[in-house]
């Protein structure tokens, strides 16, 4: 008999998971690294379900055995091709039939079986109740092109605790930051992925944080936790646009100039179509620089806008102009002592 466990016992163990809802539930979010071992495909999933409703259990029990029994074997395979030897979990949306049937194959294969009680469901509900914790947020802001990302990722180097949010969801916030990404997750999985990453270290000490809107791209950050984050201390790092522009154009001007056209085309109606009409016009003539510059008078005027919003009470200001990351690092740690101690 496979052990039932619960969330939090179940994502305390270290074995693989492996996850047999079909693929376009297992797309819409999973736990972070588990393997689809999808019992019925999308199609087949569909069959059974209406099968159930339409003709009863018996009948969507009996299709589901005629789906799934020449694909026993490969399962075992599948399993023996990561973990052979070794204990598992596995899970299905609600820790029904799917699961069952599944582990006991497995335990017939010879796997110990660990199974999620109520399945991926309850996951999704500790995940939920997760982000209503109270978390202790410093919160980096900063204009376009001031390099915050590059600065969390140094005194992460120090031992500070970080979560990169736009490395979560796969998407760097402007109309360029999908530019060089992977596919951009479903929110519900950017959700997993932001609860998987945040149980990872310690809530207790100090979480600093890249400024977001509520949108990264096409995914939204949890609101309690993006609510935390406007509440959160908040340091606005500033540096020239001279500076920030010649940071974008290392970043952004070798794409093809047709991408980079089409981004300003989708945001010309917010830009001003004069505006982007010349910025279009310096991209054609690889006058990236200028380009840029007259981008970010558009990026710099919605920043403003949020911060006024968003950060009126909280912001302590940062000059990072000539200043090496160490610097920076060091001058951040000072801010921070200061903001605790009043």
């Amino acid at each position: 008999m496979p052990t039932r466990l619960n969330s939090e016992e179940f994502l305390s163990l270290s074995y693989q998971i492996f996850d047999v809802r079909s693929p376009i539930e297992f797309e819409k979010g999973h736990i972070a690294n588990a393997i689809n071992l999808p019992l019925f495909s999308n199609e087949e999933r569909v069959l059974v379900g209406t099968a159930y409703v339409k003709q009863g259990k018996d009948e969507a029990i009996k299709i589901g055995l005629e789906k799934v029994q020449s694909k026993l074997v490969s399962f075992v395979e599948s399993v023996n091709s990561v973990a052979k030897g070794k204990d598992i979990r596995l899970h299905c949306w609600r820790g029904g039939m799917r699961s069952k049937n599944m582990a006991w194959l497995l335990e017939t294969a010879g796997y110990n079986v660990f199974i999620l009680e109520n399945g991926y469901k309850a996951y999704r509900q500790f995940v939920k109740d997760f982000f209503e914790k109270q978390f202790n947020l410093i919160v980096i802001g900063g204009m376009t092109g001031t390099g915050k990302t590059e600065i969390l990722k140094y005194i992460q180097t120090k031992g500070q605790q970080v979560i990169d949010l736009e490395n979560l969801a796969n998407h760097k916030g402007s109309v360029f930051g999908h530019f060089g990404q992977l596919k951009q997750p479903k929110t519900e999985h950017f959700e997993n992925l932001l609860f998987n990453s945040l149980k990872k270290i310690d809530l207790n000490k100090p979480v600093w944080i890249e400024d977001e809107s509520l949108t990264i791209g096409t995914v939204y950050i949890p609101t309690n936790f993006h609510k935390q984050m406007q509440n959160a201390n908040f340091i606005l790092l500033e540096k020239s646009n001279v500076e920030r522009a010649k940071r974008l154009v290392i970043e952004y001007a070798h794409f093809d100039k047709e991408l980079l056209i089409n981004a300003i085309i989708r945001i010309s109606r917010k830009v001003g179509g004069d505006h982007a009409q010349e910025i279009i016009n310096y991209i054609i003539k690889d006058d990236f620089f200028n380009a840029i510059l007259k981008i970010l008078i558009y990026y710099d005027k919605k920043y403003l806008f949020s911060l006024n919003t968003n950060h009126d009470n909280n912001v302590t200001k940062l000059d990072i102009n000539n200043l090496t990351l160490q610097e920076i690092y060091t001058n951040l740690l000072t801010l921070k002592q200061n903001i605790d101690n009043g």
